[in-house]
């Protein structure tokens, strides 16, 4: 019995060290503006993820949410929700890029807010790792707002545009 006595204490310290390290990396997240980032030490791996609510606040007036007690899915909606109608789509980054609204830089872009799009028409490109990847709208609607500016970099699910769908 002795030895399991000793076996739970350090599980125990083990998972007070695990919550502080937690905290201070939420922490050091919102100090530098990361939406994640992710340890692995002596076998365990540890990911802090936020969801950076920029315009919430101010277009509601309310405090922002904590980090730890709202999951990203009930956070993000809300900002899409304030900016366009409820029912508008959002498509997100597929991957982590460079955001580039045309073919090229003397080219029109290939899409404006306001233009109707089918699904499978080609919305902007996400250069990554010198692969220009071409970036679909999975459906027809109309474009309510671009998102992201050319030439930003963007992250992994970071939404791009939001897409009014036909009525």
């Amino acid at each position: 019995m002795a030895k399991r006595e000793t076996a739970a204490a350090p599980d125990a310290a083990g998972d007070d060290r695990l919550i502080e390290l937690t905290r201070r990396l939420a922490a050091i997240a919102a100090e530098l503006g990361l939406s994640e980032i992710e340890v692995e030490s002596a076998g365990t791996r540890l990911r802090v993820q936020r969801t950076v609510a920029q315009t919430a606040p101010a277009l509601h007036g309310m405090p922002a949410p904590a980090v730890a007690s709202a999951p990203p899915p009930t956070v993000e909606p809300a900002i899409v929700a304030d900016v366009a109608a409820p029912a508008a789509l959002t498509v997100e980054a597929p991957m982590v890029g460079t955001f580039y609204r045309a073919s090229a830089p003397t080219a029109d872009p290939f899409v404006r807010e306001g233009d109707v799009v089918k699904e499978g028409q080609i919305l902007c490109i996400i250069e990554a790792m010198k692969l220009m990847n071409e970036i679909e709208s999975k459906a027809a609607g109309r474009i309510v707002k671009i998102l992201v500016e050319n030439g930003q970099p963007v992250e992994y699910g970071q939404p791009l545009f939001l897409l009014e769908p036909p009525r």
